[in-house]
């Protein structure tokens, strides 16, 4: 048994990556505006100039995008009204859709205007935390919100975070996470589901607990609020690029000691999910072993870079 859990340990360590891969391709150093004309991108590493940014993770979402956008900017635009010192941008990052994901999110850059409205089109898919990680490095707001493509949480929730957030202060260096959470609502889930899928979720969360992530329930759902610090340090270590990326967030934030909230949200399931359910949980329960494992090894260490 030994012998085993020191070969675990060891794949673990030989096949980690040292350092995040955090290049972008040529036409992922522009947005394209309104008007069709190349933008360069700024940087998370520059001041903030806006009070929100929102991320918005996209892989073949011509679908369900439209509802999330048509709900977000109604929020956001009355919001702004009530107090005109508001100011938001909502990134809509493309990660190497086929379909028409772009052209969808571009129609709300023409109505809105690309100060409010971006899209970063990624060259190749990443996965979504890969996704989220390039709109992060090309945000400008004071915080920063990860909100999925499905609307699945209700928009005006970000009230419920922002207080979450806010009752964290004084923030240690300016850096605080309020994660939205679904946990509330794990009972009313179970009676949909069935056996199977339970049984996955039930063996994913203690995975979770017992390797790497203790005090939040939920850490999978997807509408997380960061301030601009917590961001730019959590994301610049992240290896992690698909499903469980979270979970390695949320990881180093508490090897970090960043101070993280965890508040109910309103969610509704959207049909249309790209989680396959079995190897979309194999693939992250593996994640989790090995978050864990090259941490503990150092394969894997709390060290940040800036995205080229």
């Amino acid at each position: 048994m030994m012998l085993m859990v020191l070969r675990i340990c060891m794949i673990a360590h030989v096949t980690a990556r040292e350092m995040p891969t955090l290049h972008r391709y040529e036409k992922e150093k522009f947005f394209v505006n309104a008007e069709g004309r190349k933008e360069s991108v700024p940087s998370i590493h520059d001041p903030a100039t806006r009070e929100l940014s929102v991320i918005v993770p996209s892989y073949n979402e011509e679908d369900r995008l439209p509802l999330m956008m048509d709900e977000a900017l109604d929020y956001l635009e009355k919001r702004q009204k009530r107090d005109p010192s508001f100011t938001y941008e909502v990134i809509v990052v493309d990660d190497g859709s086929k379909d028409q994901t772009t052209k969808v999110a571009m129609k709300y850059c023409k109505k809105y205007g690309s100060d409010k409205v971006r899209v970063l089109s990624l060259v190749k898919n990443r996965g979504k935390g890969g996704a989220v990680r390039m709109g992060v490095f090309s945000s400008r707001g004071e915080k920063i919100l990860m909100a999925d493509a499905d609307g699945a949480t209700k928009f005006a929730d970000i009230e419920k975070v922002e207080e979450g957030l806010k009752n964290l202060q004084p923030w240690p260096n300016e850096m605080a996470i309020s994660c939205g959470s679904r946990a509330h609502l794990e009972k009313d889930s179970i009676a949909k589901r069935s056996y199977f899928r339970t049984l996955l979720m039930y063996g994913f969360h203690f995975l979770v607990w017992f390797l790497c992530v203790k005090e939040i329930r939920d850490t999978q759902c997807g509408f997380k609020l960061l301030t601009r610090k917590a961001a730019s340090r959590t994301f610049s270590i992240l290896h992690i690029e698909r499903w469980a990326f979270d979970v390695e967030l949320l990881y180093i934030a508490q090897r970090l000691r960043i101070p993280i909230a965890e508040v109910a949200v309103n969610w509704t399931e959207i049909e249309g999910s790209k989680l396959v359910p079995f190897w979309s949980w194999l693939q992250m329960g593996r994640d989790l072993l090995f978050i864990r494992l090259r941490y503990m090894t150092g394969a894997w260490q709390l060290e940040t870079r800036k995205c080229n």
